[in-house]
């Protein structure tokens, strides 16, 4: 297995595991990552994330529940721009700027100070580079992306007029997770959350002002929704540049040089995290197919329902997972490689606890979960029968996700990818093969319980034996 740990090295300055620098030399954020008691201090940085995530999760619904008033054409239409604009938020916080996050924690944990102040530079041009190519491909080829995705009419017409307004924005969302990544790559996952949460305060109410307009502030529609979305997003971005600036973070903008060897320590975690994160996105893209070629509409919505549940445990495992890239990172900077594995599968057995919870109850009330949605039979059985067969598995995935987070810490994130490679392989060939044999969902939801159980096994097994060392041991 150890041969996989090379596919990603190290940065060359942290192939000699360079002893730990003088806790004097580095400031009371970074020493408390270098000392600190794991779990306290693993779980006073991860509740702000997990509270930032939970304000976000209720505000796309909050959000959603406004459109919906304008019909059905205006769901339908925001419903076919969710899953873009959604991809940009996961690959910009999750992937590249894990990416971000990790390269600042271990150039800290080095008390290479001078480069962590070059990698803001770095990473903000990194990612305004790409939140204009994201930007570009949805506003000029917006049309037939939705049309392929079912759009037609009015739906197809009220996609592109929200579109177009939260791509037009889509820099600053970029812009905003490069700053926050920043920050969290120090350990400060506060400010970030703090920041996150007031942008959720001001769209609750300026969401339907911008709908359905008030006073002298004209009805906008769907458009309105988006560009509440853009104005509270640009806000986010303010206040974290502020904080960045003025020298409040541990991190400065400073002049720099720039440098290919530090866009390329941002990008070799960041992009395969981003391959990474397309590969959970197709995997629910083709088992949904699978499901709907089986089962028709009512059991798309049935799997679909259910499936969201396991959605929403990646931004429950994002409030762990950031708080590991930092940990993680600063610890291999340091030079202790073994504090940081114990960080690592810490927080993978507190990820899967939690996670696992969520899992069993589903699996034991899963209606109280599927009539939030809606009460058709033949729905609530699909639904229910995914969450009895996969629920319980849900563990694994956690597991998996936080080890995820935890490799971007260490630059090594070539298992992950495995086994993300592994499950969508079992997920979709192995639900395809138990449809055509049987042709019960029960069986091909099987499948999907086990692509789960061997994605966590696969990278938990992978770095509890030591894969991010190489040849090395963790001393």
């Amino acid at each position: 297995m150890s041969s996989l740990a090379v596919d990603l090295p190290v940065a060359p300055a942290e192939v000699a595991s360079p002893a730990p620098a003088p806790a004097e030399a580095m400031s009371p954020r970074t020493r408390r990552l270098l000392q600190g008691a794991i779990v306290p201090t693993l779980l006073l940085m991860a509740w702000p994330n997990i509270l930032v995530m939970t304000a976000q999760a209720s505000t796309g619904l909050i959000e959603t529940w406004w459109v919906s008033k304008l019909g059905t054409d205006a769901l339908a239409g925001m419903a076919l721009v969710f899953p873009g604009f959604m991809m940009m938020q996961m690959l910009s916080a999750g992937a590249i700027g894990g990416g971000i996050s990790s390269a600042v924690a271990r150039a800290l944990g080095a008390n290479r100070r001078a480069d962590a102040d070059a990698l803001v530079l770095h990473a903000l041009l990194i990612n305004l580079g790409l939140g204009v190519l994201t930007s570009a491909l949805f506003l000029i080829w917006g049309r037939p992306i939705y049309a392929a995705m079912g759009g037609e009419g009015a739906s197809l017409e009220a996609a592109l007029a929200y579109s177009n307004v939260v791509f037009v924005g889509n820099l600053l969302v970029w812009l905003m997770n490069a700053l926050a990544s920043l920050i969290r790559g120090t350990g400060n996952m506060l400010v970030p959350s703090l920041a996150v949460c007031l942008s959720v305060v001001l769209l609750v109410p300026l969401s339907p002002l911008l709908i359905f307009g008030w006073g002298p502030i004209p009805a906008l529609g769907i458009a309105g929704g988006g560009l509440a979305v853009v104005l509270t997003t640009a806000l986010t971005a303010a206040v974290l540049g502020w904080y960045i600036v003025s020298g409040r973070s541990v991190v400065r903008l400073r002049r720099a040089r720039l440098k290919g060897p530090m866009f390329a320590d941002i990008l070799r975690v960041g992009g395969v995290g981003a391959i990474s994160t397309l590969q959970t996105s197709l995997t629910v893209a083709l088992t949904t197919a699978l499901v709907g070629a089986h089962g028709g509409p009512n059991a798309v919505a049935g799997f679909g329902t259910g499936a969201r549940l396991e959605y929403l445990l990646i931004p429950l495992v994002f409030g762990l997972g950031a708080p590991m890239v930092a940990l993680v990172g600063t610890n291999i900077g340091a030079g202790q490689p073994r504090r940081a594995l114990r960080i690592a599968l810490t927080g993978g057995a507190l990820a899967f606890a939690l996670t696992e919870a969520v899992g069993l109850a589903a699996a034991i009330w899963p209606e109280a979960w599927l009539g939030l949605f809606g009460h058709d039979p033949q729905m609530l059985e699909a639904g229910a029968a995914y969450l009895r067969v996969v629920g319980p598995t849900y563990g694994f995935f956690g597991l998996g996700l936080s080890l995820y987070f935890a490799s971007q810490g260490a630059g090594r994130l070539a298992w992950p990818l495995v086994g993300g490679m592994v499950r969508m392989l079992i997920a979709v060939g192995g639900g395809w093969l138990a449809l055509t044999l049987t042709g019960s969902l029960a069986w091909a939801f099987a499948a999907l319980a086990l692509a789960l159980v061997t994605y966590g096994s696969i990278v938990g097994g992978a770095i509890a034996s030591g894969v991010w060392f190489g040849a090395r041991q963790a001393r």
